[in-house]
């Protein structure tokens, strides 16, 4: 992501706590939790210009009300006070993709909401020399065969980043470097499930965040704020004493197995994943940098969900 993508998102998620948080105080005590989240969220507020302020603000707004269809507990009359806090990026590492936290302490209640401005990736995950991503993602390392089959990549990569190349400089990056890699990935991934049936269910977790979460996403183009259910667990939606929720959340079955892994079609940095239930993403392997470092990033992308992952516009005033 760059600097400007990432100044921006930044500069929404602030506004979409604020904008929240004041039109929750119109019905009863909210607060917005002061930390160095919210203070580097404001800063990328500060440094955007009056026109896309605009533009975010009136994304945000559209958003609350369908908020507050889905989650009762919000708006619920009592005196507790409802805590709305912007996470650090040291969460979204520790497996919580949530960028604001909404809690209520003395119900012991809680949502997230995932804050995208134009995109819809999701967790940026890296392969490298030494990183085992089996462990991290399904909690079963990484086979011998694995380490085996990415030593010479990164054997490779790391003689090309002494001599201090650019990707743009090597002959063939590739077939010498993303093919190979993602074969690997592709087989790892397939040995593991084999010898483990969660590998499926655990992947998703891995990529969506242990916590059930609302992503909220800004197309500006369109004039539209989406809001994606992710009520994986069965944490969101819930009643308050008073009313039930005036939108169902379905609760979306994780998958069991795997159906089909291989390479997109005519591609040789992209690899396509199908699961039953629906589940599908692709994973495009890239350079983040201008110059050959030792280790690549995936950019995610779900390309097919459970249909009871819904999914709401909710348009512009």
């Amino acid at each position: 992501m760059s600097e400007q993508s990432n100044n921006q998102g930044r500069a929404y998620e602030y506004i979409c706590v604020l904008t929240l948080c004041k039109e929750i105080q119109k019905v009863r005590p909210a607060i917005v939790q002061i930390n160095s989240a919210l203070r580097a969220n404001e800063n990328a507020w500060n440094s955007i210009s009056p026109f896309l302020q605009n533009v975010l603000s009136e994304s945000a707004k559209a958003t609350t009300a369908t908020i507050f269809d889905m989650e009762p507990m919000l708006l619920e009359k009592g005196e507790d006070m409802v805590v709305l806090t912007c996470q650090t990026d040291k969460e979204g590492k520790d497996g919580d993709v949530r960028d604001i936290v909404i809690t209520r302490k003395d119900v012991k209640w809680e949502i997230g909401l995932s804050i995208k401005h134009n995109h819809f990736a999701v967790k940026h995950s890296r392969l490298g020399k030494s990183l085992d991503f089996g462990a991290k993602w399904f909690n079963v390392p990484c086979s011998q065969d694995y380490w085996n089959a990415i030593k010479l990549i990164f054997d490779y990569l790391s003689e090309q980043k002494i001599l201090g190349k650019k990707w743009s400089e090597l002959p063939s990056k590739d077939l010498q470097v993303y093919v190979p890699l993602l074969q690997a990935f592709i087989n790892e991934i397939q040995k593991s499930n084999s010898m483990d049936s969660t590998v499926p269910r655990k992947m998703v977790e891995y990529l969506l965040g242990e916590f059930d979460f609302y992503k909220v996403i800004s197309i500006d183009s369109k004039r539209i704020t989406r809001i994606q259910t992710y009520n994986l667990h069965g944490k969101l939606n819930r009643p308050s004493r008073t009313n039930k929720p005036k939108i169902q959340v379905p609760i979306a079955s994780l998958p069991t197995r795997i159906v089909s892994f291989d390479f997109k079609p005519n591609s040789t940095n992209t690899v396509e994943l199908y699961m039953d239930g629906g589940w599908q993403f692709n994973f495009r392997i890239h350079n983040a940098s201008t110059k050959v470092e030792t280790s690549l990033k995936f950019d995610v992308q779900i390309v097919g969900m459970p249909a009871t992952i819904i999914s709401i516009n909710c348009s512009w005033k």
